[in-house]
């Protein structure tokens, strides 16, 4: 039997996990249109799908082939017309490109998110080509951040009246401290030890690097101090990590832990760090404060709009591992100031970072395009 009801599509080009993904399927999970099925559209297995599965949400799978694929596009157009979708949501550079092609030729409203500045690569290849389809098929661009649609804006990408800034957002509720020792235990840690978090794949943008630096000082000084970085490991950059480490008498103190759950992982630290030289926002940093953590992180641009300094965290210069282990010693060292900064970054997160926020941001910029109707959609 044919399906009938029409169609909200929501699209990402990577199978996680990270920050865009979670954001993807909070969209696709829970921001519903009255008289709009949701549909997923992945590239293939992995962690993506799996969250799909278990959230028990409507997906398929279309692996990619090359950049002007017609037996993809066609595919993919071929599902606009069979689902009846009157909206797309897409995630990341792969997503909103493509979707601007698929937009083009179905006459389909798009919303394309972007992420961070690594979206807009000024050396991609074929960069002109690629921003002119894009600024000739999205209708509305979603920046993550003020930091990131400056940085589209300047880049002449796309006119600041087509860039919307919605921040992404956690269902904070789910984030506290917990009496749980399952971490330390799986490290043979102490009871008394300090816990370190970070949280975030291992790959260029987070610099741990730097983190790493940093904790040669912090050690030093407090050698019961341990850094806990959870996230998907790149193998080449882990292993320059891990040389590092040994080369800075570390390897005791630096702990690489893979992904975790991150309400379960930032429940059982005492600190959070965040080290990168660039963010586009940083959801870590907001589960972090939702759990109640004290926070340090970089100014590397979405952090500057999450955090005050010295009101709800503490904001250092990137690269500058002597800042970053400075802000880390006067909280293990005042205990109380690091606690009235982790009581007001909870606060703060609450009232500025929900998913409820986020949902109801993008349900409003859904509602306005999808009554422009496909007629108009690049008018």
């Amino acid at each position: 039997m044919p399906l009938t009801t029409p169609t909200l599509l929501h699209a990402i080009d990577t199978t996680g996990p990270g920050g865009a993904e979670t954001v993807f399927l909070q969209l696709a999970e829970h921001l519903r249109l009255p008289g709009l099925n949701n549909l997923a559209i992945i590239k293939g297995p992995g962690w993506v799908e799996d969250q799909l599965k278990a959230r028990g949400l409507d997906y398929l799978i279309v692996k990619p082939s090359g950049f002007l694929s017609i037996p993809y596009y066609a595919k993919l157009v071929s599902i606009i017309h069979q689902r009846k979708v009157k909206l797309i949501q897409a995630n990341l550079l792969g997503s909103a490109l493509t979707y601007a092609i698929v937009s083009l030729v179905t006459r389909t409203p798009l919303v394309a998110t972007l992420h961070g500045r690594v979206d807009i690569n000024p050396q991609e290849r074929f960069v002109a080509i690629k921003n002119l389809i894009m600024r000739m098929g999205i209708n509305q661009l979603v920046a993550v951040s003020q930091d990131l649609a400056n940085y589209i804006q300047a880049r002449k990408l796309f006119n600041r009246s087509k860039i919307s800034v919605i921040y992404n957002g956690i269902a904070t509720e789910a984030y506290g401290k917990s009496t749980q020792q399952t971490l330390r235990a799986s490290l043979s840690l102490k009871t008394d030890d300090l816990l370190i978090g970070s949280v975030g794949n291992v790959r260029p943008a987070k610099d741990y690097a730097n983190l790493v630096n940093a904790a040669q000082q912090v050690v030093a000084k407090f050698p019961n101090a341990h850094f806990v970085i959870a996230g998907h490991q790149k193998p080449d950059l882990t292993a320059q990590l891990d040389q590092q480490i040994a080369s800075l008498q570390l390897s005791a103190n630096v702990h690489f832990v893979g992904f975790q759950n991150s309400a379960e992982f930032l429940s059982q630290v005492d600190f959070f760090a965040l080290s990168s030289s660039t963010e586009g926002f940083s959801i870590a940093t907001i589960e972090a404060m939702a759990t109640g953590l004290p926070v340090v992180a970089t100014a590397c641009g979405g952090p500057q709009e999450i955090l005050e300094d010295n009101t709800t965290g503490r904001l250092v210069p990137i690269a500058n591992p002597a800042a970053l282990a400075q802000a880390l010693i006067e909280f293990i060292e005042n205990p109380s100031l690091a606690s009235s900064l982790a009581t007001a970054g909870t606060a703060h997160a609450k009232d500025s970072f929900s998913a409820d926020i986020m949902l109801q941001r993008y349900g409003h910029l859904y509602k306005q395009l999808a009554q422009t109707g496909s007629a108009t959609a690049h008018s």
